[in-house]
């Protein structure tokens, strides 16, 4: 089995290598860190190559080596297509390598790889070409295949590979799982034959709920990550892979196995996967996961130019728990008037009915004559006139049991031609016309007619494995979502400059397509609790912390103490407020506006930095232990490090060492601005005194 090089090509610090076999002209794909090129002993492992191209057709042979039924990984399908020819280019910044692959039945697969100019990763996304003269069908499309981990250790590399992954549940987003490959039973056999798999994904219109699409590979001994990232708004898998001494790793859409996907592609037609963001590195997964995130710079930078200062949201949410009013939010407005927002959200509850919970009352959007009886207009006018700029909340392709629009079953998503019901909900046909005009008028008329400049977007129930609509289930969602960001891209068209929050659930939908239309996310539901903290460090890993909006829920009965740990925790991304604000006491509204203050001064480092986590594992979220740091460098000249401090026992001293040069603190955020903090021999020494406490530290050059 011989393998030669096709190419090498250099991306800023990445170098991508592409391989054939002789014997069968299949491409393969891996890549290392450029400066590591003299430590690859790919000549010393046993490995085949697993072709760049992976899908799967109809009618073709399934996967070998006990592979079917857990994989269609090297099926019949991309084992036919040979390497036909690669093309480079470079034009506008940009650098995009096609490599075209054919299969001698009428089909082409062109792997297309696009680099930004100065940006630590690529990314990467496959076209399937029939130039066949029959309809084929698809159950199988990948979006990458990354090949021969690890290629820095001779043979199979045993006890020196670990797998990461972001799990992910409601109000618990973003938890990191590390295990080894032999824990997962991705060790060779004997007889370097059978496949080992580790498939997982997520299944529905919540993208994040489970895992986030997001994997890494470590070799430990060498310190070198490879991670992904896929963009895609509908049903997804990853794969871990491994016969022989190669591990790979592979990721795209949910298979017809997995997701209940199939796509039919007619003579002359194309079809392309959603986009995967790829890279390599010489590090620690804090660093990996910054280079997959920092892909997200360019589409924020294009935003809105207000957001470039990442400004400061109150959201009444949590002050009128779905109920607001004019009455209550101009009490409201009165209380925040000049202590630094700059955006008011109105919430969920703006439209429904007496004895009608908002939950299920949503899909109307008429509104409330009980709770605003002139109207928007004035609420909206109180708002502006104190300053800020006034949002407004929308759950756009679901609609509640109690509108009027649940019973509209003929524009409504149906599964085996009955309407697709939850206990609270129903679903928009997204690629249905009446549906588009009727939102249209209904959000982005509401949005034009009353000057919101600001649109929560909310999403709170789950369609499942799909919809009827195409040829397959799992196909029927992937249209039906691709419908829903095309909704999101017409608000920002016609109402230009508009700021958009991205909500489902908080947390379900924090993945690289959705986050690059928004300004920001609600980083999570859990307003209020003591994880916090520890969530908002997870999502460090998983999108641009300047788009994590975090919120800090202050009550009229809260310590002093209570309230310096939740304003410290939206120094761990984008600062959102909530609560009694209209009963607070002196006392109380100082700890928050130092907060505020301190927020402003450390935002360029939020907005510009690079994240490192440290400090023990926290077992558990809801009864957390030990303590928490994450400090955040920028161009290491200023860092900011935000430390708390959880129940049990605790050192006598929380020690951070710091980049070179950084000497100086220059202010720091505690409750009762007693911190004992200094720094020794290029170490922050913080000795804490209490649990259930945090602090904030400003450090300069």
């Amino acid at each position: 089995m011989a393998i030669e090089r096709i190419s090498k090509i250099l991306l800023k610090d990445m170098l991508l290598i592409f391989e054939q076999e002789t014997d069968y002209n299949r491409v393969g794909f891996y890549m290392i860190p450029a400066d590591m090129e003299s430590k690859d002993v790919s000549s010393q492992k046993f490995y085949r190559i697993n072709s760049l191209a992976q899908l799967k057709l109809v009618g073709d042979m399934y996967p070998n080596c006990y592979g079917h039924g857990q994989t269609m990984h090297n099926c019949e399908t991309s084992n036919l297509f040979e390497y036909s020819s690669q093309n480079v280019v470079e034009r506008d910044g940009k650098t995009i390598i096609t490599t075209v692959m054919k299969d001698k039945r009428g089909y082409e697969f062109d792997n297309i790889i696009t680099y930004y100019e100065g940006e630590d990763s690529f990314e990467m996304r496959n076209t399937f070409l029939n130039q066949s003269n029959e309809t084929v069908t698809l159950e199988m499309l990948s979006s990458f295949e990354m090949a021969n981990l690890t290629p820095f250790i001779e043979k199979m590399a045993p006890n020196s590979m670990m797998l990461h992954r972001l799990r992910s549940k409601w109000s618990h987003e973003g938890r990191l799982v590390s295990e080894r490959v032999e824990d997962l039973q991705l060790e060779p056999s004997w007889s370097n034959w059978s496949v080992g798999v580790e498939r997982f994904g997520a299944i529905g219109s919540m993208p994040v709920m489970k895992y986030f699409p997001f994997v890494a590979i470590e070799d430990t001994v060498n310190k070198v990550l490879w991670g992904a990232q896929l963009a895609h708004e509908a049903s997804w898998q990853m794969e871990v892979y491994r016969q022989d001494d190669g591990l790979h790793i592979s990721g795209g859409l949910a298979d017809r196995e997995f997701g209940h996907w199939m796509k039919d592609v007619a003579s002359g037609e194309s079809f392309t996967s959603p986009k995967a963001i790829l890279t390599v590195c010489s590090g620690d997964i804090d660093l990996l996961c910054h280079r997959l995130v920092t892909a997200g710079e360019k589409y924020v930078n294009a935003g809105p130019e207000e957001e470039q200062t990442l400004p400061i949201i109150f959201n009444e949410y949590c002050t009128t728990w779905g109920c607001p009013s004019h009455e209550n939010i101009c009490e409201i407005v009165n209380a925040i008037e000049d202590k630094g927002f700059d955006y008011f959200v109105i919430d969920c509850g703006w439209f429904k009915e007496d004895g009608i919970p908002w939950d299920i009352s949503m899909g109307d959007y008429t509104v409330s004559p009980t709770l605003f009886p002139e109207g928007l207009d004035k609420t909206v006018s109180a708002i502006k006139d104190a300053g800020m700029k006034p949002g407004i909340w929308f759950e756009i392709d679901n609609v509640g049991r109690a509108a009027k629009a649940y019973h509209e079953t003929e524009h409504l998503l149906k599964r085996d031609g009955r309407v697709l019901s939850t206990y609270s909900r129903r679903f928009w046909d997204m690629n249905d016309p009446w549906v588009q005009d009727y939102l249209e008028k209904k959000v982005i008329g509401t949005l034009n007619a009353y000057g919101f400049g600001y649109m929560k977007m909310d999403y709170n129930d789950t369609i499942g494995i799909g919809c009827d609509g195409a040829e397959s289930l799992g196909e029927g969602l992937r249209r039906n979502m691709d419908a829903s960001i095309n909704f999101v891209k017409k608000i920002k068209e016609q109402v230009p400059g508009i700021v958009l929050e991205n909500c489902a659930s908080g947390g379900h939908k924090l993945e690289p397509l959705m986050m690059s239309e928004c300004a920001m996310a609600s980083f999570s539901d859990a307003h209020e609790t003591e994880e916090i903290p520890m969530i908002a460090a997870n999502l460090h890993r998983a999108i641009l912390p300047r788009q994590s909006q975090i919120w800090a829920v202050i009550r009229q009965t809260d310590s002093l103490k209570r309230i310096g740990y939740s304003i410290a925790n939206t120094f761990l991304g984008r600062m959102c407020l909530s609560g009694d604000v209209t009963n607070l006491s002196d006392e109380q509204w100082d700890v928050i506006e130092r907060g505020i203050a301190f927020y402003k001064e450390i935002a360029p480092i939020i907005k510009n930095g690079i994240s490192h986590r440290i400090g023990p594992k926290i077992s558990s979220d809801r009864h957390p232990e030990g303590y928490q740091v994450m400090l955040r460098i920028k161009d290491n000249k200023e860092a900011l490090a935000v430390i708390h401090c959880f129940n049990g026992t605790l050192p006598d001293s929380i020690e951070v060492p710091l980049a070179d040069g950084i000497t100086d603190i220059t202010n720091v955020y505690s409750y009762d601005k007693k911190a004992d903090i200094s720094i020794e021999d290029g170490k922050l020494i913080y000795k804490p005194t209490e649990n259930m406490c945090a602090v904030a530290v400003h450090l300069i050059l």
